[in-house]
């Protein structure tokens, strides 16, 4: 059943009054944050079959992969995904926001197009007035309009912590699935976005981000990865996926462990968002940015120079993060196109899958 639906962020900044309710203050933990630790998960489901498995099913949860696919006739594959958590930010439009876009980066994930979302709303009724909870509801429908999706429905409780996501229906040629297995030997790597969005969120929680780092944070978090849609028509894109909470390391894995391949990962090349590097260094890092270490650390080889700072942020959780993608050399060329004229400008190259056992090799 469904019910339809129809930089104030910290108290010390100059640019705008903080917010009456700090909805973070609700929230254990934010946004991609609050995933389970991928060692615990990995345990929850190891007894996992999926029952079952109709020939319809094209993707499944055999590699972890971002979303559902199930093929409907020789021209479209239906993509189903759902996501949601908790307060990143303070703000409940901006939070609306986040949540909306990171939902829906997974049919882009999958090489599809969006056509339709129904809302998962849990919300302390209690503490939180109406209108706040109809900013975060705002926030959403301004993404999904961004999208050109309705928000056709959705569901809703009375919830100790706030919780906002989306289910997210899309579609997809059947030939044109991209999938997080797939990946060859001599592939590069493509990161769409910059990383670091588990230390401005920390760094936030804190009151010690500022007007240009909050500002920075909303917008990689508010930007629809739409470019998976035409990368889905390139046939040099061998594997596409999308960084969240597991942080690069751990959704990179994901493409090596489904290809049994060794990811090369050259850490002076990944892009990083403003301040992120000196705000680790003064303590501002997510407590899953260890757990998401304790639970993939030993398939990952660090060069002797990575530092502990560099360490955190390839394990810093990412909300509403950028594409990976695993491409033909030839193809480089194309895929950064893409992204740079769909105003993904810092998408880069960030390494090589190479032949040897699945795991990840960290240069400086």
């Amino acid at each position: 059943m469904t019910d339809n639906i129809t930089d104030n962020a910290v108290t010390n900044l100059p640019f705008a009054l903080a917010p009456t309710i700090k909805l973070t203050s609700f929230s254990h933990g934010g946004g991609c944050g609050c995933k389970i630790a991928p060692g615990v998960l990995a345990e929850i489901l190891k007894n996992s079959t999926g029952f079952a498995v109709p020939k319809e099913l094209m993707v499944g949860i055999e590699t972890a992969d971002d979303a559902a696919v199930y093929k409907l006739n020789d021209e479209q594959a239906l993509i189903a995904t759902t996501d949601f958590f908790m307060p990143i930010v303070d703000d409940p439009y901006d939070f609306g926001r986040i949540a909306a876009t990171n939902a829906i980066s997974d049919v882009y994930a999958m090489g599809g197009t969006p056509i339709m979302a129904l809302a998962l709303v849990g919300m302390p009724i209690d503490k939180l007035p109406i209108e706040v909870i109809g900013k975060i509801l705002k926030g959403g429908e301004s993404i999904c309009a961004e999208a050109g999706i309705p928000i056709a429905g959705g569901h809703t409780i009375d919830s100790v912590e706030p919780i906002y996501g989306l289910v997210v229906l899309g579609l997809v040629h059947p030939s044109k699935v991209k999938r997080n297995a797939g990946a060859k030997a001599g592939d590069k790597i493509i990161l769409g976005k910059p990383i670091g969005v588990g230390i401005l969120s920390a760094a936030l929680k804190k009151d010690a981000l500022n007007a240009q780092g909050y500002a920075a944070l909303i917008e990689n978090t508010t930007k629809l990865n739409k470019p998976g849609k035409l990368l889905s028509d390139l046939a040099g894109v061998h594997a596409l996926t999308d960084v969240t909470g597991f942080g690069l390391l751990g959704h990179l894995l994901e493409l090596a462990r489904a290809a049994k391949l060794t990811a090369r990962l050259n850490m002076h090349q990944i892009p990083l968002l403003p301040d992120v590097r000196q705000l680790a260094e003064r303590g501002y890092i997510t407590g899953a940015s260890g757990r998401n270490w304790d639970g993939y650390g030993h398939e990952v080889n660090l060069s002797e120079s990575i530092t502990s700072v560099q360490k955190a942020l390839l394990s810093d959780p990412q909300t509403s993060g950028g594409l990976l993608v695993s491409c033909a050399p030839e193809a480089v060329d194309a895929v950064l196109a893409i992204f740079h004229r769909d105003g993904f400008g810092e998408a880069a190259v960030v390494g090589e899958m190479q032949a040897g056992p699945a795991g990840i090799n960290v240069l400086a």
